[in-house]
């Protein structure tokens, strides 16, 4: 499989796939040095890369925290956010990122308690998605990128959309490891850690923003709609498999580490889409996962 850069006129990375003289050979070194020879599958493994670890170590946390649905509605605020910056005539993903956290500071503030937060958080999407609709109407043109994000856009990376993911994913990372072990505590039992003092609802929102911070990054690479590909699957895979928090976080940055580099390396032979393979392979190790712990 090759890609072809579309005409100018068209929106940016906008990428065309035609099957090529490439061909699965069964001997893997040859078959990876074969698709190593193109900048954008070089460009898509690394930012996959990146993506997987920072979605994998924030996921076991959204799912400890029972937040599941509250990644589901950032990745749909998301979208809001680039039909908006589409609007505007700028780059989707500064809506996108202001929008994930637009929505996670109206859902920790309006949710005091990371267990509670059903009502709030869809009462939160549904005004987002009611605002994105208004944004897509408006907009005269035809909204590609915008659209794009929905199911992802790993293959049109370019390098300096990889050097923005590692930026982002250390500082989401950083951040992480600041407020690790209050996060740990209020993640265990909110009220033990709040009657011993510890500020559960300041905690909640910066993890709240956290989460916005990393559906931003992940959804250049499964989009709004696949998000729980890599946010929730590994993580609620890992949460099944570890006693430990360290453990859990490993083995969720390991499976959607796995998914990411197959996914890719089965797309460049087969003419589908990358997040259709990492979501398939996420839910049969998770499935294989609840069968076996049964």
């Amino acid at each position: 499989m090759i890609l072809e850069d579309a005409s100018p006129s068209s929106a940016p990375k906008k990428a065309i796939y035609t099957m090529s003289s490439t061909v699965f050979s069964w001997n893997i070194v040859s078959d990876i040095a074969a698709m190593w020879q193109y900048d954008f599958m070089q460009h898509a493994f690394e930012a996959g890369t990146i993506v997987a670890i920072v979605a994998g170590i924030i996921g076991y946390f959204v799912v400890v925290r029972r937040s599941s649905f509250a990644a589901h509605a950032l990745s749909h605020a998301g979208f809001t956010g680039a039909a908006g910056a589409v609007l505007l005539g700028i780059s989707p993903i500064f809506g996108l990122f202001a929008f994930t956290s637009i929505g996670a500071i109206l859902i920790g503030v309006l949710g005091r308690k990371a267990a509670s937060r059903d009502v709030q958080i869809g009462v939160v999407l549904a005004f987002l998605l009611g605002v994105g609709v208004l944004f897509i109407s408006l907009y005269q043109g035809y909204a590609t990128e915008a659209y794009s994000l929905l199911f992802g856009e790993i293959l049109g990376i370019s390098m300096s959309d990889v050097w923005t993911t590692l930026i982002a994913g250390v500082l989401v990372l950083i951040v992480f490891a600041v407020m690790y072990r209050p996060l740990l505590f209020t993640s265990l039992d909110e009220d033990i850690a709040e009657g011993k003092g510890v500020p559960v609802f300041g905690i909640g929102l910066a993890f709240m923003l956290l989460i916005a911070a990393a559906t931003s990054i992940a959804v250049q690479v499964v989009g709004v709609l696949l998000i729980f590909a890599l946010m929730v699957t590994p993580a609620a895979s890992a949460a099944r498999l570890a006693r430990r928090p360290i453990d859990g976080m490993l083995i969720s940055v390991g499976i959607a580490l796995f998914a990411t580099w197959v996914s890719l390396f089965i797309s460049f032979y087969l003419p589908y889409p990358v997040s259709f393979f990492i979501t398939a392979i996420t839910f049969v190790i998770y499935g294989s996962v609840r069968l076996a712990t049964r």
